[in-house]
């Protein structure tokens, strides 16, 4: 287990179902970064003896990811210091470099040590040292606490690099249908360490996070018609929570994690419904001849935002549980759908129709200014970073699914395609201490 000396880390269910091709390990094509990005130097970190993984390069890579650096190619590099007396501060300068990472990894019991700093190159002065140690079998989650820590002293922003996502992809038997699998997959942010959490030979969709970071919800047609369920992740232990007749679909978890919000149609008509997990209680929230769907909470856990056609097209609606009180928050565009908030409440980013093309568009929630943050069709799911930087979404390329990612000003995008095939619906994880 990670032990670290500073405490930071780290909709409708289907008014269609996706039926993709196998997915593989996804893999990182950055795309877009902004102008000006800082140049900041990983040296290769000291290592007594070989090691498994290249835990300088993971930070820089990374950083690089994040689109606001530019880390130096090592072949460019003057020297590999190793230790605060091995930094010339001249010999950066000369390469433009405005910052420098140094480290270091000592094997203890069952594992590693790893110390690392990092210098501002134009003011010749050492920012931070950290020393943290991990078990033999993560030298990446070592590379991403790094990464976090090196990020938030530079940008003032806490790094998500140590967090993970979930998604579904689904291996097709395109020979014989009936052997098709769809499994729900967790890996890190960058696609690594993939681990699946679940197969099934029928659809599933849907799936998140609670905000602990050790369950997951989904729907799953295992039981031949739609069903919630709720997963831990380190047991794999599931529990059925929805048994109705019609529609169980797009749940959603509260901020505190004691209530799940989705929509039933058990009564005739899709509508959103919470459910109370400890003691079973399920309440309705909404009450309409419309479609209401795609429920999503509020960041203070008093409210629910969703999906309506009540004003004749999919708008964006958010609800007041208190009192019931409801009304309609997006404005542009003939279609908006599949709505979720940024961790601070201040954005709300969802999936929206534009002269007939589906993008990922950010909405601020005071002045109902609306951005587009994508620009291919077919974009959908998106699902925000816990920090609010960023969020990651599924979309088509050359007639495949894969997963891209942008910044919510839209000025950092990259893409991860999978080896071999579709993926669809992701999930970022909440932070994960």
């Amino acid at each position: 287990m990670l032990t670290i000396k500073r405490a930071l880390a780290i909709g409708i269910i289907g008014l269609f179902v996706y039926c993709t091709n196998a997915a593989a390990e996804l893999t990182i094509e950055i795309t877009q970064g902004i102008d000006n990005p800082t140049s900041i130097a990983i040296a290769p970190f000291k290592a007594d003896g070989t090691l498994p993984e290249d835990v300088a390069a993971i930070v820089s890579a990374d950083l690089q990811r994040s689109g606001q650096f530019a880390p130096v190619n090592r072949k460019n590099m003057l020297s590999f210091p190793q230790s605060a007396g091995e930094v010339y501060y001249r010999d950066w300068r000369a390469l433009n470099t405005e910052f420098l990472v140094i480290g270091g990894l000592t094997p203890v019991a069952n594992g590693y040590q790893f110390w690392f700093e990092l210098y501002d190159i134009l003011n010749q002065k050492q920012m931070l040292k950290r020393t943290v140690s991990a078990g033999a079998g993560d030298l990446r989650s070592l590379a991403h606490y790094a990464s976090d820590v090196i990020y938030e002293e530079i940008t003032g922003i806490r790094g998500a690099f140590s967090t993970k996502m979930i998604y579904v992809e689904v291996m097709r038997d395109l020979n014989n249908p009936k052997n098709s699998s769809y499994r729900l997959m967790h890996a890190d942010v960058d696609g690594a360490r993939e681990k699946e959490l679940l197969r099934s030979q029928q659809p599933l969709l849907s799936p998140r996070w609670s905000p602990d970071g050790k369950r997951v919800t989904y729907v799953s047609f295992e039981t031949s018609r739609p069903a919630i369920f709720v997963q831990e992740i380190a047991t794999g232990k599931r529990q059925q929570v929805t048994n109705f007749k019609g529609l169980n679909g797009a749940p959603a978890w509260s901020p505190d994690g004691k209530n799940l919000a989705f929509v039933l149609s058990k009564d005739g008509n899709p509508e959103i419904y919470t459910l109370e997990l400890i003691t079973g209680k399920y309440t309705r929230v909404t009450n309409h001849f419309a479609i209401d769907t795609e429920p999503s909470w509020t960041a203070d856990g008093k409210g629910i935002i969703f999906t309506s056609n009540r004003g004749g097209q999919p708008q964006i609606y958010q609800v007041d549980l208190a009192s019931g009180r409801t009304e309609r928050v997006t404005f542009y565009g003939d279609y908006n759908a599949r709505s979720s908030l940024a961790p601070d409440g201040k954005t709300m980013v969802m999936v929206h129709r534009q002269n007939g093309v589906f993008h990922i568009a950010a909405q601020d929630m005071a002045t109902g200014d609306i951005r587009i943050l994508t620009e291919t069709k077919l974009d959908e799911s998106p699902s925000i970073a816990p920090n609010g930087a960023m969020l990651l979404y599924a979309t088509q390329e050359n007639g495949k699914g894969i997963l891209g990612a942008v910044s919510l000003d839209a000025g950092v995008k990259f893409k991860l395609p999978s080896k071999r095939g579709d993926v669809r619906e992701p999930a970022w994880s909440p932070f994960i201490n």
